[in-house]
């Protein structure tokens, strides 16, 4: 009895705290891809691969800030839209210290859709420092760190190619593992009217926009790449022609890839617990066996068939979910630990997380229940069988 106790604790820990740990894997890689942006699409010109209309292929597609006016006007599914573009190399000074640093330049609505979120007192570019081209600029976490150290950054004035600019706010700290030219907290951004007055640029690096409703994202894709095919006059279905990184989609076909991880985790979990099973099975027929003249006493008294069915069957689950119960108070405690201990960096950031779910919960229980239920149920239909006088004779 001891020992089929302790196979069900080790199963059931063993299926929680697999789940637990694959759950908690997902959250921080569906927090990590988050930090690129949720439900957002990033586009870039390209290159044609079609001729068109009397135009040969091979055309580069240069997108300007115009086009983002046009796309709000032409897609109504579009709900934020920001332009970027960047250029490295940039000089920054405060004081004594100096860097090379890279300046983006975008539109506020780049805060939400980038989650560029600024710490506690400070901002992000709004609407005026937009309109007023104001020398306002807003830094990364690692950019803040290198120039300022832990002094105060938010209100202090620095210098970009001996361009002064005031600081109106800092990043938040995030965690990304998607990205392009580099993570966010390396970045400083400034409006993108005085990034397009200093700099001079015409052309954009990326437009990126967020639909209104996720459910109609590649509508609202197709309607975006016909208005630029027809204002840059090329084939509509040439994909090619424009660069298109669809977060969304990513998105689905990463939950996907995970929901399979998970059922393969909650497999080798439920496997370790079948084999627990076994020797509730046998426990319940040793038991039926030495029980057989208790049982013939009671179906010669009157007792029904489902009488003795529901006392095997009970006894199992009783043994079942008290191993079961063990088993989850131990991986209850493993994952408090872990929590509590609050590992950060590397792998630790995606591995040191585990999240029991409800769904975990439900699953454990419900197989626990079925093991029960199954490993009495056949003894206890052996024992309901059994004719009363023969299990009356039986030694």
């Amino acid at each position: 009895m001891t020992l089929t106790i302790l196979a069900l604790v080790w199963g059931t820990f063993s299926i929680v705290i697999l789940l637990a740990f694959g759950e908690g894997l997902r959250f921080q890689m569906t927090k990590a891809n988050h930090g690129l942006g949720e439900g957002i699409v990033i586009l870039r010109g390209d290159q044609t691969s079609k001729p068109f209309q009397g135009l040969g292929k091979g055309r580069r597609i240069f997108l300007i800030e115009e086009d983002v006016e046009l796309l709000k006007n032409r897609v109504s599914g579009i709900d934020l839209i920001s332009p970027e573009s960047e250029r490295y190399g940039n000089t920054m000074t405060y004081g004594q210290k100096s860097i090379i640093q890279s300046v983006i330049g975008v539109y506020p609505s780049f805060e939400e859709m980038r989650t560029y979120y600024p710490d506690w007192n400070s901002r992000f570019l709004n609407r005026l420092d937009l309109e007023k081209k104001r020398r306002v600029i807003f830094l990364g976490t690692k950019v803040k760190e290198k120039i300022f150290g832990g002094g105060q950054a938010v209100g202090n004035t620095v210098l970009i190619n001996n361009i002064p600019f005031v600081v109106v706010g800092v990043m938040r700290k995030k965690m990304q593992n998607s990205m392009y030219n580099g993570p966010d907290e390396e970045k400083a951004a400034i409006p993108f009217s005085t990034y397009k007055a200093i700099y001079g640029v015409k052309y954009l690096d990326h437009l990126i926009y967020r639909p209104k409703d996720i459910s109609l994202a590649e509508t609202v894709k197709k309607e975006v790449y016909k208005v630029l095919a027809i204002k840059y006059k090329f084939d509509p279905g040439d994909r090619q022609a424009l660069r298109i990184w669809d977060t969304i989609e990513e998105e689905k076909t990463f939950r996907k890839i995970f929901i399979g991880f998970q059922i393969f985790l909650g497999i080798m979990g439920g496997l370790t617990l079948m084999v627990a099973g076994v020797g509730v099975a046998n426990i319940m027929y040793v038991s039926a066996r030495r029980r057989t003249r208790e049982v013939g006493i009671k179906m010669a008294l009157g007792a029904k068939r489902r009488y003795v069915l529901l006392q095997f069957v009970s006894e199992a689950l009783m043994i079942a979910f008290t191993g079961g119960a063990i088993g989850v108070a131990f991986s209850l405690l493993v994952v408090q630990v872990t929590q509590a201990l609050n590992l950060q960096g590397g792998a630790a950031d995606f591995l040191a997380h585990p999240v029991i779910s409800l769904g975990t919960m439900v699953l454990t229980a419900f197989i626990l229940g079925l093991i029960g239920f199954l490993a009495g149920l056949f003894p206890a239909r052996r024992a309901a069988s059994l004719n009363p006088v023969e299990a009356l004779r039986y030694e």
